[in-house]
Formats: structure tokens, C-alpha cells, sequence
């Protein structure tokens, strides 16, 4: 099999828990943490996980500009429910 076409091992260290956006079915819990993935920089990240943080859902992360983008724009956020 070609390198390229092998599945290369995520890693990851969670190094914050910044907080529980919303607890979910069976344990996972949907959170912003500052996590650094493949031993980069540490970057905003919000997913759902595990209760043992062995399993994680699809997510986004955030660079620490992109999360002070975020802020500002929330800020001024009215949530209207539909």
C-alpha cells in the first residue's frame, strides 16, 4: 500500500476544558476546550465527546484570532428561537 494512502493517527491533548455546551445522549457532551491536535498549537475546538474522551464527534477548531472573530460576533448575537 502507498503512504499517502494510509491513515495517519490523530493525537491529541486536550489542555483546557473551557466548558459544556450542551450534554447529549449516552454520555457524549457537545464542548469548547483548547486542544492541540498533532502536537501543534493549541487551538479552540468544539466538538461533542465521549464521557472518556476516547471518542469524539466531528468538530471545529479555531485559531485564536478566528476565536476573538467569534466572540465579537456573538456578542452582538440576538437568539431568536425558531
Amino acid at each position: 500500500m502507498n503512504e499517502s494512502n494510509q491513515k495517519k493517527e490523530i493525537t491529541f491533548e486536550i489542555q483546557k476544558h473551557i466548558g459544556v455546551i450542551q450534554e447529549e445522549n449516552k454520555g457524549w457532551r457537545k464542548e469548547l476546550n483548547l486542544v492541540s491536535w498533532n502536537g501543534g498549537p493549541a487551538k479552540y475546538d468544539i466538538r461533542a465527546w465521549s464521557a472518556d474522551y476516547q471518542k469524539m464527534d466531528r468538530g471545529i477548531t479555531l485559531k485564536p484570532g478566528e476565536m476573538r472573530n467569534l466572540k465579537t460576533l456573538l456578542e452582538d448575537l440576538e437568539i431568536n428561537d425558531a
